[in-house]
């Protein structure tokens, strides 16, 4: 299987760097496609804990080397920071990394409108993590005021378009918030140069050189970044980010063609979780949510905001793996869920009196819906020392093939733990 992708099924947090972790041993080339800093990643390494973002899982490992495509929206000082981090920790891993010359940036400019945006929006919040990462994708779709990394590494280049696009951008930031910092063009060119000194030898056309490595029949990786529900065209609208995080994304974030992709796996938490506002049909805002809230340590990586948990809900997970054409699913925390009586898993919505397996369109329609739910019973046995299928309770077995059944893809991968050898591998 030359080329392989990973992706998340829920909204985001699935535990996919595990399982991309677990992969990149097999892979030459390991491939993030889309979004930016606004969603991490831990990653356990050489006795270590890293918590990545921008960076892909496998620029950890000394034989791969790391792609940040054309697709993804990029913060430069964010991406040095983490380099730093893992420097820091004894691993020099700045001469593995690609960035695609294609790729936007993500400028102070960003920040200051989304906060401006998101303030406005008052109690209809959609949770932003303020980052940036929504305005830059708006202005890269808008072709104007638009920098790439190609032009960040040409200083003239950058400089022209920074003092063209600071005097617009604070009269509209002004209008927004009378109150809000006035930008200086000359310390934001000074800044984001000594970035681009520190990053130039790692800018390159990288889909270029993707496409040369599907000739030579390269093992590559690609590795999804938050979940297939926040697709901008296919999640949960508005309650989305701003790229396509379903696989729907690989090709237009990498320049790959999906045909290329030999296997694709998708990731689902035995349970659901979900961080800031949007519908949640299957949410526990009781003491059940908040004892998986515990077990599972459900705290973003990145903002460090609790997650909303709740009941595998397997209607928007089957919706997540058919658009992305899944062939098999791993189950990942499946530990977290130990020491319950009984378990649920939602089968079908009931939507004002209608019951159905398809998630609908409109959020507010989603806001509505009911869950339908099966019950399971549960185990209170300690599953984390596990290492085969069958040797799990029969009714942590029952649970895994409810799920499947539900979802309609095959289950090939269950996580009872977050080190790398607490994996079941059922092929």
């Amino acid at each position: 299987m030359p080329v392989t992708s990973v992706i998340g099924l829920q909204w985001g947090d699935e535990a996919k760097g595990k399982v991309v972790d677990l992969l990149t041993e097999k892979h030459e080339i390991v491939v993030r496609y889309q979004g930016g800093n606004n969603a991490g990643h831990t990653v356990k390494f050489g006795g270590n804990t890293y918590k990545l973002s921008l960076l892909p899982t496998g620029i950890l490992h000394s034989h791969v080397r790391s792609v940040i495509g054309p697709g993804v929206v990029i913060n430069p000082k964010a991406i040095l920071t983490e380099l730093d981090s893992l420097a820091a920790g004894g691993e020099d891993c700045s001469s593995r990394l690609m960035i695609s010359d294609r790729a936007h940036v993500i400028c102070p400019w960003h920040l200051l409108e989304e906060a401006a945006f998101e303030a406005s929006r008052g109690d209809a919040k959609i949770g932003t993590t303020k980052r940036g990462i929504g305005t830059c994708y708006r202005e890269k779709v808008g072709r104007f005021h638009a920098i790439r990394m190609g032009d960040l590494v040409l200083k003239d280049v950058f400089a022209a378009k920074v003092r063209e696009i600071v005097p617009i951008k604070q009269k509209i930031l002004n209008a927004l918030d009378p109150d809000v910092e006035q930008m200086d063009a000359d310390q934001i060119i000074e800044d984001y140069t000594a970035c681009a000194d520190q990053l130039r030898d790692n800018v390159a056309d990288t889909t270029a050189w993707l496409l040369d490595a599907l000739d030579e029949k390269k093992n590559i990786l690609f590795e999804g970044a938050q979940g297939s529900l926040l697709d901008v065209d296919h999640g949960t609208f508005p309650f989305v980010t701003s790229s396509n995080s379903s696989g729907c994304g690989i090709h237009s974030g990498s320049g790959i063609p999906e045909r290329a992709i030999d296997q694709m796996i998708g990731v689902a938490k035995a349970y659901t979780t979900r961080v800031g506002g949007g519908p949640f049909p299957t949410e526990l805002d009781n003491e059940i949510g908040e004892q998986i809230r515990v077990a599972g340590n459900e705290f973003g990586t990145v903002t460090g905001r609790p997650r909303r948990c709740g009941w595998l809900d397997s209607v928007a997970t089957r919706y997540s793996a058919r658009i992305s054409g899944v062939d098999c699913i791993a189950i990942a925390l499946l530990d977290v869920l130990s020491g319950h009586e009984e378990l649920n898993i939602c089968e079908a919505y009931n939507i004002n009196g209608t019951v159905t397996r398809d998630l609908p369109a409109r959020s507010e329609d989603l806001a509505d819906a009911k869950p339908v739910l099966r019950p399971v019973p549960g185990w209170q046995e300690d599953i984390t020392g596990i290492r085969r299928f069958e040797d799990l309770p029969e009714n942590a077995q029952k649970y895994v093939r409810t799920a499947e059944g539900l979802i309609g893809s095959p289950v090939k991968i269950v996580s009872v733990g977050p080190d790398r050898e607490q994996t079941i591998h059922l092929d």
